[in-house]
């Protein structure tokens, strides 16, 4: 009789937020400083993510208040060690982060990676070129960490939804797009004979300009038509401008429920059931798995519990 195969140990499952790619030590104190630096599930590790996050919000609010001048004459020198500590430490902070990675170098060259470098590399470029030290407003880009605390992996799910969503609608969106950039073109041309230079419409690029923002239902009022005609075509952007949201939003919505709240793809429906969408059913839709399609009309995609067919009303099998 032979002995039972021994099964192999379940894999590390990687920490949420970060590429596995980038190499997770395995023991020592490069694993120790790993689980407080890239782990927010430690009491360590959440405690060193809202001690960055404090420094960060800190080193931003200093440096919106050092571009106020009155402040600044008074205060200007203390920002100056404010700054100075706050590059120190994060200096310190993506030595650490590369000290304890497997694979350094990819890291450096993620979006993190570049957003760390960026936190600290104005400070010290400002001492050749005073005029780079604007660019240390980028460190705010890092408050993105601050998902990790709220368990916000647990939404990782939907996030992949959405992006699939979008994805699968890029080509949709792109030639609504294209159509919305024809009709301004062809309306601000409009309106550029219509009004022309003497109500403000110079050239055909300023009239574009207030058919997008007319569009767009901002309407910042630099410009607006006199004449009677000029009016209707406003009239008319005016409608159009309620669209311009609609459109994209149903796109995206109908591509997040045929494929689903998990990501898995549902068969594409027909006319009836995107009528029933529409009816408030959108949370069967995205729930619904495909059963045994009706014998009497041959409509399927039914929801689970369905009993009788959706279009005729027969008995389902």
């Amino acid at each position: 009789m032979s002995k039972p195969q021994a099964q192999a140990p379940a894999p590390t499952p990687p920490s949420p937020g970060l590429d596995p790619s980038f190499g997770k030590p395995t023991h020592g104190w490069r694993l120790r400083l790993y689980s407080v630096i890239f782990e927010s599930e430690t009491r360590a590790g959440r405690l060193f993510d809202l001690l960055l996050i404090a420094v960060i919000l800190l080193s931003v609010t200093v440096v919106v208040l050092d571009s106020v001048q009155s402040i600044r004459a008074r205060w200007g020198h203390v920002f100056t060690w404010f700054e100075w500590g706050f590059t120190t430490i994060f200096t310190l902070e993506y030595i650490a982060r590369l000290a304890c990675l497997g694979r350094p170098l990819r890291y450096s060259r993620s979006f993190y990676g570049v957003i760390d470098l960026l936190a600290l590399l104005p400070t010290y470029l400002a001492i050749l070129m005073p005029a780079l030290s604007v660019l240390i407003d980028v460190r705010i880009l890092r408050l993105l960490r601050v998902f990790r605390i709220f368990k916000m992996s647990h939404y990782a799910a939907e996030y992949r939804a959405l992006a699939t969503a979008l994805a699968a609608s890029r080509r949709k969106i792109m030639v609504f797009v294209g159509f919305v950039f024809m009709v301004v073109l062809v309306l601000g041309t409009l309106m550029y004979v219509v009004e022309g230079p003497q109500y403000g419409f110079t050239s055909i690029p300023v009239a574009v300009y207030w058919a997008i923002s007319t569009m767009t239902t901002v309407g910042f009022g630099d410009l607006v038509p006199k004449t009677d005609i000029g009016r209707g075509i406003a009239s008319v952007m005016m409608l159009l401008g309620w669209g311009v949201l609609a459109v994209p939003t149903g796109i995206v919505s109908a591509e997040m429920v045929r494929h689903g709240r998990d990501g898995r793809t549902l068969p594409p429906t027909d006319d009836a059931a995107h009528a029933s969408i529409g009816r408030g059913l959108l949370a069967d839709a995205m729930g619904a798995t495909a059963v045994a399609s009706c014998t009497a009309c041959g409509a399927g995609n039914h929801a689970p519990d369905a009993r009788f067919c959706r279009r005729c009303g027969q008995p389902l099998a």
